[in-house]
């Protein structure tokens, strides 16, 4: 193998393909990426064998060939190599990739492209094209109420489904779910559900680029696997086996109250009361008054703390219904606040014992259900 590239291209590629590397493996080739020539191109590829992420970079090619080099050895190196042309030589013999770029030169000693993993390929014929920006609003919104530890391995996935012409996410931890729809382009023709770990989502949602403007996603019939095909990134992750929670008996049908606030105020306000709200399992509470002629409607954002104090943050508020004072995880009431977009967002409460609802003000696509936490008085 004989190529040439430009430092910032593969300084980038190794960057899209790093967080795929293995760190805990015992098999040593998934600590390496694989680079490969492909038809003119400089192929990189990264598996932790629940993700394969594989991109391409242009490239001069002299000498087709393939080597995997330890990653973290060579994003280091590369990273601090100047802005110039960088040459890959492989000495196939001792499986050594010989690096020059300006007056610097080194040797990375490499294993056999023969051992790494097969890359799959994506379906070219059979796939469902969606937009990029759309596809990572939906995660953003979404994979933050996945679970993050493995106890319950369902819970760790985002429930996505495809039918006609819109798609849906859902996930939830237990104390929380959020669910989104999109419309797609063109239709599905056969109804598909599928459960996608979050954190390949995450880490799709990362390295999709905004110029891309749409991702096509297929699933090989049989592989138990999704492949996402970005034009020149390729992201391939194993679905998780089981069947996701009903979770239709926790949307609340009604609601007593309905709180109109910004959602800029309700988001400092919330991160005001985490301070406090650290050492109390990030237990705050939220009062809503209705108001009447003489006063107008307010809520108000509490957190104690018996070792810190405490705080109140009174905002303004648009509210139809009935008074309520009710506790919620004041992080996971930031969390979704961070992802909201909408200069106004409602809460919709029933009682301090049900979950209460969070909605973007204009935006009927996108619902947050939190539960609820109990509180001394």
């Amino acid at each position: 193998m004989k190529v040439s590239c430009l430092q910032e291209n593969l300084a980038k590629g190794l960057n899209i393909v790093g967080r795929a590397v293995s760190t805990r493996s015992t098999l040593p080739v998934l600590a390496n990426v694989l680079l490969e020539t492909d038809n003119g191109r400089l192929k990189l590829s990264a598996t932790n064998l629940e993700v394969v992420v594989t991109c391409w970079i242009g490239a001069k090619v002299e000498e087709d060939g393939a080597i995997t080099v330890p990653a973290r050895t060579l994003n280091d190196l590369v990273s601090q190599l100047p802005q110039e042309r960088v040459e890959l030589l492989l000495n196939e013999r001792t499986q050594t990739l010989h690096i020059t770029c300006a007056r610097t030169e080194a040797n990375i000693k490499g294993i056999d492209a023969q051992e790494f993993p097969l890359v799959p390929k994506p379906d070219q014929n059979n796939r469902i094209r969606v937009e990029t920006t759309v596809f990572k609003q939906m995660i953003t919104q979404v994979a933050l109420a996945a679970a993050t530890d493995d106890t319950r391995p369902t819970l760790t996935g985002v429930s996505t489904t495809f039918d006609d012409s819109q798609v849906l996410m859902v996930a939830t931890d237990g104390f929380r779910l959020s669910m989104k729809s999109a419309h797609i382009p063109g239709q599905v023709e056969k109804r598909t559900a599928v459960l996608i770990p979050a954190r390949a989502l995450n880490e799709l949602a990362r390295i999709a680029s905004d110029d891309n403007e749409a991702l096509y996603i297929s699933l090989p019939e049989g592989r138990n696997q999704i492949i996402f095909d970005m034009e020149n990134v390729v992201l391939v992750s194993q679905l998780i086996d089981g069947s996701f929670p009903d979770y239709s008996p926790i949307v609340p049908k009604r609601c007593n109250t309905r709180t109109v606030m910004g959602t800029a105020e309700f988001r400092k306000a919330c991160k005001t009361a985490e301070i406090f709200a650290r050492e109390s399992s990030h237990t705050a509470r939220v009062k809503v008054e209705p108001g009447d002629e003489i006063t107008p409607a307010f809520a108000v954002i509490a957190a104690t703390s018996t070792e810190t104090g405490d705080n109140v943050a009174q905002i303004d508020a648009a509210v139809d219904g009935e008074p309520i004072e009710i506790a919620f995880n004041v992080k996971y009431m930031t969390d979704v606040l961070n992802v909201i977009d909408t200069p106004q967002v409602a809460l919709e409460t029933t009682n301090p014992m049900e979950p209460g609802v969070i909605k973007p003000v204009g935006d009927s696509d996108f619902i947050h259900i939190i539960m609820p936490m109990h509180f001394g008085r």
